[in-house]
């Protein structure tokens, strides 16, 4: 378990991470998550021991990771995979992290074989593909079998079979009781593999939280309305206020701006038969562009929400009793 109570740093009069409390518990992935310069990295270090914290504190499995007295059996880091001595063969990049901590050979070529390195290991590292030296980092985190894992951005150059690999790792580690962290910029993924979420921005706490429940948190929603009328129906929630798209037949429509029960009662209220009623939530991408935009740091020229697909409307009842039952 990772713990991190009034966790600050600061840098001369800036302020890179500001009273961040979390904790990340085992049995599960956990996503970390922000903008670029939000102090995932220097959050990281922190927990490593390779920065120290201006205030607050940071134990993994109730001790400083300095205090661990073989850490490596304690704690698989990936910070930065490509820190690696380039003349160095795999093999022996893993040999001598191995004899820091008494771990014997044969669990070498076991990680070696675990991340499909087997035929690359005597080769040196500075001729590995990005993919390659991602799959010596998973390596190098795994190798004193530790109950606490910390990757940054694992799947950073791997090809869809290496980004498969690495999920099912992952899972399987959390699955065997390990506390796992996880850093990336790949929102589909993280979706695919988390299922909690630590998101920061600007040094602070943005959400401690399921994957699901930051989802539903997002405004960005739409329902799924399938209805032989659905140009009228769509006509009466435009009027209201509603977003309406055209889905992907004629009785669709994808409304935003309404929930399916008041949708449900505009319907009815107007003898308009429904035929399926579907909320669609929110993607981890959506809800974390829209939950994090005060939060980033470099920010492009603000865009209008991406626009629905325009569906006709045929308005046949009083514009003002489709804006109440919407309004509710």
């Amino acid at each position: 378990m990772i713990e991190a109570v009034g966790l600050t740093k600061r840098y001369g009069p800036r302020t890179a991470v500001a009273d961040l409390r979390f904790t990340v518990r085992p049995g599960t992935v956990t996503g970390f998550l922000g903008p670029n310069g939000a102090g995932k990295s220097t959050t990281m270090r922190l927990i490593l021991g390779l920065d120290a914290p201006s205030s607050g504190t940071v134990t993994v499995g109730g001790r400083r990771y300095a205090d661990h007295p073989a850490p490596l059996r304690e704690v698989g880091a990936m910070l930065e995979a490509r820190s690696v001595h380039t003349g160095r063969s795999a093999y022996h990049h893993l040999a001598a992290l191995a004899a820091t901590h008494g771990i014997p050979r044969r669990r070498v070529e076991q990680v070696i074989d675990l991340v499909g390195l087997g035929e690359a290991a005597h080769r040196r590292v500075g001729g590995f593909s990005l993919g390659m030296g991602q799959r010596l980092g998973i390596a190098g985190a795994l190798l004193g079998d530790p109950g606490t894992l910390l990757l940054d951005e694992p799947v950073n150059g791997l090809d869809p079979e290496g980004i498969r690999w690495v999920r099912t790792l992952l899972t399987s580690l959390a699955a065997e009781g390990r506390t796992v962290l996880v850093s990336s910029h790949l929102m589909g993924e993280m979706a695919l593999t988390a299922e909690h979420l630590i998101v920061i921005g600007r040094g602070r706490l943005i959400a401690d939280t399921s994957v699901e429940e930051f989802t539903r948190r997002a405004s960005h929603r739409t329902v799924r309305v399938r209805t032989p009328e659905a140009a009228r129906l769509g006509g009466l929630l435009s009027a209201a206020g509603a977003r309406v798209g055209a889905g992907e037949r004629p009785d669709v429509i994808e409304v935003a701006g309404a929930d399916s029960e008041r949708i449900g009662r505009l319907a009815a209220r107007y003898g308009l038969p429904l035929v399926e009623l579907t909320p669609q939530p929110a993607s981890l991408e959506e809800a974390f562009m829209e939950l994090t935009r005060d939060a980033v740091e470099y920010q492009s020229a603000d865009r209008p929400a991406p626009a629905l697909r325009p569906v006709t409307a045929l308005v046949t009842a009083p514009v003002v009793d489709a804006v109440e039952e919407v309004a509710g």
